[in-house]
């Protein structure tokens, strides 16, 4: 594989890993094959335990490889990537993909000829188990609070075209660096979970667009639909208010309050786990301070007219009724083949 650890490199292609020994082989192979090569490959190791970094440092001596002590999250993996690389782009990969050959010629090519304000391209993310259907083309954030994939389960041929996106997905995105000199990292009390789109709606919040490549494909592995385990919850649960009260205006909150009050109460139910969901409200409330820091830095970095911030945000909820989630709550009935929300949302 031709990666350089020199500053000649145009590109950076950053992949947190932990315990991802089965995807190594694939993901790193897809690489080797892109037809544009001028990049480096930074694999963040939070702290695996399952013989990663062996095998790395065995088959794949020239990826240059950041070893933590213990797993520190997504954001704070991404963003010591971030920090050691001094290349023009950006890319960042999940480990559970396989990049077509031309994935990242393609997003290069599309960035390249981009005006300034667009910060970042997303790829067209296709079912690694049924390729004819779409994983992710983009974010979306909803004025209730919830994230959701653009197009997921829908086919594939229906995304056809260029189009403008409200957030990239970090999984598979090539951002140009100066956005993360401009916006900042990845926000590391996050820990997992809605952080890309938090960044977008910061980068929103500055004037940056987001494009969607559908020529730069790429097949993702990603979670079971509707798997909620307890720390996913407390974690979306705090994360969900964090994004909407560190980043929005006041008056659009105001606007849309009975929204965001809505979109507690549904999850709540939709979860059925009151305790988890109880707990990430108490680790929110821990993170009061550090919100109203926040939000005094980046309000008044704000260029984009409210009018259009509000158009920005869906009015749809994008989920199950709520009538129907009381119902199933009611019979006792497991829900099945809805996602009630997406662990890489």
């Amino acid at each position: 594989m031709k990666t350089s650890t020199n500053t000649t490199s145009k590109v950076s292609i950053i992949i947190p890993i932990w315990n991802s020994k089965i995807w190594l082989v694939g993901c790193l192979e897809g690489l080797r094959q892109q037809t544009y090569q001028n990049f480096r490959t930074l694999l963040v190791d939070n702290g695996s335990t399952d013989d990663s970094a062996t095998l790395i440092q065995t088959y794949y001596p020239h990826v240059d490889l950041i070893r933590l002590p213990k797993n520190l999250g997504f954001a704070s993996a991404v963003n010591i990537g971030i920090q050691r690389s001094r290349t023009d782009y950006i890319a960042l990969l999940n480990i559970d993909t396989l990049p077509h050959r031309k994935w990242l010629e393609t997003l290069i090519n599309r960035l390249d000829n981009s005006p300034p304000d667009v910060g970042a391209i997303t790829s067209k993310m296709l079912l690694m188990a049924n390729p004819t259907r779409i994983d992710d083309t983009g974010d979306n954030l909803s004025w209730y609070g919830s994230a959701m994939k653009r197009g997921y389960g829908q086919i594939a041929s229906d995304y056809a075209k260029v189009d403008e996106i409200f957030s990239p997905c970090a999984g598979a995105t090539l951002y140009r660096h100066g956005f993360f000199d401009h916006v900042g990292l990845f926000d590391e009390r996050f820990d997992s979970y809605l952080e890309d789109v938090e960044l977008g709606l910061r980068g929103r919040l500055c004037g940056y667009r987001y494009l969607y490549e559908p020529s730069a494909q790429i097949l993702h592995h990603g979670h079971s639909a509707g798997v909620v385990g307890g720390r996913y919850v407390r974690l979306m649960t705090r994360n969900r208010l964090l994004i909407m009260l560190k980043n929005i205006p006041t008056q659009l909150l105001l606007r849309h309050g009975w929204q965001l009050l809505y979109g507690q109460l549904y999850f709540f139910l939709a979860y059925k786990r009151p305790l988890d969901s109880l707990y990430g409200y108490a680790m929110f409330l821990a993170q009061l301070p550090h919100l109203c820091r926040s939000r005094r830095n980046i309000l008044p970095q704000r260029t984009i007219p409210l009018e259009q911030l509000d158009r920005l945000l869906t009015k749809e909820l994008g989920e199950p009724s709520l009538r129907e989630i009381i119902g199933q709550k009611i019979i006792g009935q497991k829900t099945k083949g809805r996602h009630l929300c997406l662990p890489n949302s």
